[in-house]
């Protein structure tokens, strides 16, 4: 088991500062950061980008590369949706990360169809099948609305398991904050639970007997 999938054993709380560059990165791990994730957002607005996969990826994996070769916690890097809609090349794209040390990625899907996701996420343990890499699948049921205000811990849940049968091995709800909710996804996902801090977002030591309950 390699340290980036230890963090996420549910004993502490894992807090994953957003860099979006090697000197960002460097001071989260100054400051005590166990790990490093970056912003895809940050990330492509540094290098003179807007944001939702206009970046090149040539530019992103440069970016985790600079990024990995000044730290020595693990890093996570938000990868958007691959950087392609083809699973096979989003998976040669991951080998590449893996490549130059990434320890883990966040793949979301958006508007896409879920099954995409999960096709994606199929891709890339067949082809990383020698590797720990760690895939936090992003799921914007909240963020963008993709059920109504009632039905979204249902949404949530029956995509967590689309993905966990894919091979997902972590499960991130930006935008999802009240207790109840946050408790009831953390108990039946099956993957560990990441969230956004968020305005209304529980406490960290909250957070943390929530996902315990589960």
């Amino acid at each position: 088991m390699s340290v980036f999938q230890q963090l996420h054993d549910g004993r502490q709380l894992l807090h994953l500062p957003n860099a979006w560059d090697a000197g960002s990165a460097r001071l989260f791990e100054s400051l005590g950061a166990a790990a490093i994730a970056t912003t895809s957002a940050g990330v492509a607005w540094a290098q003179g980008y807007a944001d939702n996969d206009h970046l090149p990826v040539d530019s992103a994996i440069a970016v985790a590369a600079n990024i990995a070769r000044v730290i020595t916690v693990p890093l996570s890097v938000d990868f958007e949706h691959g950087y392609s809609a083809d699973p096979e090349q989003v998976a040669r794209n991951v080998l590449r990360l893996i490549h130059v040390g990434v320890a883990g990625i966040n793949l979301e899907d958006g508007n896409d169809a879920p099954a995409l996701l999960a096709d994606k996420i199929r891709a890339i343990k067949a082809l990383a099948a020698s590797s720990e890499i760690f895939i936090n699948v992003r799921t914007d049921v909240y963020l963008k609305g993709l059920a109504p205000e009632g039905e979204r811990v249902a949404e949530v849940l029956k995509r967590a398991a689309l993905y966990k049968a894919a091979g997902a091995d972590g499960l991130f709800v930006p935008g999802i904050c009240l207790p109840e909710e946050i408790k009831a996804v953390a108990a039946d996902a099956g993957l560990p639970l990441n969230v956004m801090d968020w305005p209304g977002l529980p406490p960290a030591t909250e957070l943390l007997q929530l996902g315990r309950c589960a």
